[in-house]
């Protein structure tokens, strides 16, 4: 398999002006001798508003499709997947130097680990950034931590599943992202704590930008009955790998 991180980014119209700050994270990385990434934008839909902010960069593919929310335009991408490991990086967000770098180390290190997060912190529009307290402890995040933590308070996972990087054999065989209109990742995120070992490194890793026209800050993504659905079905999903006893390692 090539040694090559796959980046997968959903992007639509309202999102597509921060591609650039995206790219330039992505260029500031620093990889192992032989390693390098690949860049797969894919666009919620077919429009005319986003190919214009692709950078022109051969490591940068773009791709449009029906509209489907982020997890459909993700797992679309991941048909072109080509290397050991993907990394999500959602359009409007920006890597940290050392990221990729830190998060390839973590699982080359140990094949019972699966994925890895790290720490986040929320990109104001003034500039300034913000961090959350609760993080886990650095290392290794045991099997059913994830789902447990996230029970306990109130449907928050105690690792961001927007930094994200997992081996694309797994998540390949877990289906990609959930077929959900939000929280996908949170779904996939609850999914891989139930068959594999995580990592967590507590070195910022992701910048998340907060804005208003972010998917997440809109009226629907809080509406109690759908989120209520939303978070029945993850759950259950992560329970039932768990009562199949299917697992990595």
């Amino acid at each position: 398999m090539l040694r090559r991180i796959t980046v997968v980014t959903a992007v639509h119209a309202p999102s597509a002006p921060f591609l650039r700050d995206a790219y330039d994270s992505l260029c500031a990385q620093e990889l192992p001798e032989g390693w390098d990434w690949h860049w797969l934008i894919q666009e919620d839909g077919s429009t005319d508003a986003v190919a214009h902010h692709v950078p022109d960069d051969t490591r940068v593919t773009f791709r449009q499709g029906r509209p489907g929310g982020p997890g459909v335009a993700r797992t679309l991408a991941l048909a072109h997947a080509d290397g050991a490991y993907v990394k999500v990086l959602d359009a409007d967000d920006r890597l940290t130097p050392g990221a990729l770098a830190r998060d390839l180390a973590a699982l080359e290190a140990d094949p019972t680990i699966g994925w890895a997060t790290s720490r986040v912190l929320d990109a104001l529009p003034d500039g300034s950034t913000v961090g959350f307290p609760g993080d886990p402890e650095p290392g290794p995040i045991e099997r059913g931590t994830v789902l447990a933590a996230w029970k306990a308070a109130g449907f928050r996972a105690p690792v961001h599943p927007a930094s994200l990087f997992v081996r694309r054999d797994l998540l390949l065989a877990l289906g990609g992202w959930m077929a959900l209109p939000a929280s996908e990742d949170t779904g996939l995120l609850l999914a891989l704590d139930a068959v594999s070992r995580g990592w967590f490194t507590a070195e910022v890793g992701l910048l998340y930008r907060k804005w208003d026209g972010q998917v997440t800050g809109q009226a629907a993504h809080v509406d109690p009955v759908e989120r209520a659905a939303r978070m029945a079905v993850a759950e259950a999903r992560a329970r039932a790998l768990t009562d199949l006893r299917w697992q990595t390692g």
